[in-house]
């Protein structure tokens, strides 16, 4: 088709925009204001096949126009594609790793396994062995590989994915800043994102991002991880072999961890040795290094995740409290995870309490005995100088989420009365409105007897309901005239309540606090307070009484010593100690509570071991049974109660695992206590 050049035709006038007008059928001519440009196709002046054949300056002007419009495009699309501002959530999820205070791991807490590290903690090896196999050109490409991008679309084209061909940086792209998909638009944006981010990242911040967010299998983000979850190692103490592997499965822990299959083992052990032979081929492992790597690093079974389940939850609950309370870090900040977390639980100690409770529970049936429904058991272990190095919060933490060890509502009962004697000791007595306060001996005698009046310097106490209030001995007995260190041992409550009254209930609830009590757990300040209707903790009762074993210094209970994010400490506020008795009133309260145990209420306690001082506990109304103590190194208190925690209403204790309607109900925390205390302390 050619456009018509006689004379004899009308021209063709330009268009207002001047650009061009249609001609014959089958033809066109594109005219400029000046010169015309026509396009002569099929070409006139040739003949046969050639005149189909177009030429190069057709050929040129066909191809040239969409290759320029590709080109802008993607001038266009590099120009637009920024570098994302938001990661991924999952690459910057991390676990909070809780540790016992001995530096074994305790639990990990979050929703994916990853913990990130210095590239600086891998070895050079192991980072080879990743490279060599993923990467070798990574420290010199410019993130990206043209080869592979060829393979990659080729791939696509013939119907193949588009996984093929990236580099390490381009899968570090992938892993914090895209989706998984698998797509032209996407590949497109992980080659721009690469290029731009190797631009402005150095080559060892990028392979340390891709190490700590890759997927290595077993639930595992980051080769930290991995090294535990397939050596139980730190990733700094894997050799080149050992890397080699977890190079390996970095292609597909679906595909080459040996615990799944046999076929997975093959296909590992024959990567696995490929990789080391890489390492040769590019100068990073000598062949006499290789030769040392014969046989395959197999790695460990699969270990079970740590969880929440038993006392593990109650922990990590009562840590956790401790870092966001005492650390600075907020809850949001918290959960986006990273932290270590060492605590202050001791293991074997942990266990012995949970095993102590089992064994002195043995009787109680809930199912059988409705005096045994609902029972609950508290306890927990401090030492001296604040460490809470166990607790017992419930049967099992996915089953019961309250933790009893930390409970501020049951009643600590005449537990609580050697803190009113603490209180006596040291402040003295005031009988008289304005008086002087007069000194309180360990020899001071008082009325001993049950049902006698409690007594104000203005006369009986008057309590709301109308009456004189009276003071309650266990069983009613009448003991006489006793020593107030005679009523601590025997746990006669008479004296210590009307002590409580010539103190001050001020000054009662004072050193309550000094001693580490909550103030608001502290009872109302009425004649009960000095008999026990404060509802510490078991917690804060063992670290009060840890203060009598340690001379009268006081240290808060605390549950971490030390916390860190990635490897970096951070700062911590931990309990300074105070001197908050004198060291003679605590060494008389301990004297005191020694007899106890000697020849007092306690007795049941001694064949924990010497030297032990304790003192049980139990409340006028029967709902709580407590025995607090401790053998000089360690103080431990627990508590049991009856009560469905959907109203925590207290329910009477009597006939409690079958036990006659007299019996003390300090009888199965002080078998707990006893038990617990005997394995804790080794007999010492």
């Amino acid at each position: 088709m050619r456009a018509q050049q006689d004379g004899g035709a009308e021209e063709e006038k330009p268009t207002r925009r001047g650009w061009r007008s249609l001609g014959r059928p089958l033809g066109w001519r594109i005219r400029w204001r000046r010169p015309s440009l026509r396009i002569d196709y099929p070409r006139g002046e040739r003949r046969g096949l050639r005149r189909w054949l177009p030429s190069w300056r057709q050929l040129l002007l066909v191809g040239g126009v969409p290759m320029s419009v590709l080109t802008g495009w993607l001038v266009w699309f590099f120009v637009n594609t920024p570098v994302p501002e938001d990661l991924n959530s999952f690459a910057t999820q991390q676990n909070n790793v809780y540790y016992w205070a001995d530096g074994t791991e305790m639990a990990r807490i979050g929703p994916t396994n990853r913990q990130e590290v210095p590239l600086g903690q891998v070895p050079e090896p192991v980072q080879w062995a990743v490279l060599a196999a993923e990467n070798a050109t990574f420290y010199t490409d410019p993130g990206i590989s043209v080869t592979g991008i060829g393979r990659a679309v080729v791939q696509m084209v013939t119907g193949g994915d588009t996984q093929g061909g990236s580099t390490i940086t381009q899968q570090y792209v992938k892993n914090i800043y895209l989706n998984q998909r698998q797509d032209m638009s996407r590949k497109l944006s992980e080659i721009v994102i690469a290029i731009k981010l190797d631009d402005r990242m150095s080559k060892q911040d990028i392979l340390a991002g891709y190490l700590n967010t890759s997927w290595f299998g077993r639930g595992s983000y980051g080769i930290e991880r991995a090294a535990a979850a397939y050596y139980g190692k730190d990733v700094s103490q894997l050799d080149p072999s050992e890397g080699a592997f977890l190079a390996a499965v970095l292609k597909g822990a679906g595909q080459y961890d040996p615990a799944i299959s046999a076929e997975n083992r093959k296909r590992a052990e024959e990567r696995w040795s490929w990789t080391l032979d890489r390492m040769v081929e590019v100068g990073k492992l000598s062949a006499a290094e290789r030769a040392r790597y014969t046989v395959f690093p197999e790695p460990r079974p699969q270990p079970k995740s740590a969880g929440l389940s038993g006392q593990t939850g109650y922990l990590v609950d009562t840590a956790r409290s401790y870092v966001e309370t005492h650390s600075g870090i907020t809850p949001a900040q918290f959960d986006l995870g990273g932290h270590q977390i060492r605590t202050t639980f001791e293991k074997p100690k942990v266990d012995a309490l949970a095993a102590a409770v089992k064994e002195g529970t043995a009787g109680i049936d809930p199912e059988g005995r409705e005096a045994d429904r609902f029972l609950k058991v508290g306890a927990a272990s401090v030492t001296p100088d604040g460490r809470i190095v166990a607790l017992y919060g419930g049967v099992d933490y996915l089953k019961q989420g309250f933790n009893t060890a930390n409970t501020t509502t049951v009643p600590i009962g005449s537990a609580f009365t050697p803190l009113v004697y603490a209180a006596g000791l040291g402040q003295g007595a005031q009988r008289e409105r304005g008086g002087k306060r007069t000194p309180v001996t360990p020899t001071t005698t008082y009325n001993g007897d049950n049902g006698v009046n409690v007594m104000t310097p203005e006369g009986p106490y008057w309590g709301r309901d109308g009456k004189i209030v009276k003071t309650a001995n266990d069983g009613k007995r009448n003991w006489g005239p006793v020593t107030l260190r005679g009523a601590v041992e025997q746990s006669v409550n008479g004296p210590l309540m009307q002590l409580g009254m010539d103190v001050g209930l001020d000054q009662v609830q004072k050193t309550a606090t000094d001693l580490g009590l909550l103030p608001s757990s502290v009872g109302e300040l009425v004649p009960a307070l000095g008999v026990g209707n404060s509802t510490p903790s078991a917690i804060r009762a063992a670290d009060a009484y840890a203060a009598f074993a340690a001379g009268g210094s006081h240290t808060d209970p605390y549950s971490v010593l030390g916390i860190s994010r990635n490897g970096v400490p951070l700062p911590l506020q931990l309990p300074a100690s105070a001197q908050v008795l004198t060291a003679a009133v605590a060494g008389e309260v301990d004297a005191a509570l020694k007899g106890s145990v000697r020849d007092g209420a306690a007795r049941p306690v001694a064949e924990a071991g010497p030297g032990l001082a304790a003192k049980p506990g139990s409340t006028p109304d029967r709902t709580a049974g407590w025995m607090v103590g401790y053998n000089g190194q360690l103080a431990t208190a627990v508590t049991v109660f009856r009560a469905d925690l959907k109203d925590m209403k207290l329910l009477s204790l009597e006939g409690l695992g079958g036990a006659a309607p007299d019996a003390p109900d300090s009888a199965v925390p002080t078998r707990i206590w006893t038990s617990y205390m005997k394995s804790a302390a080794g007999g010492r």
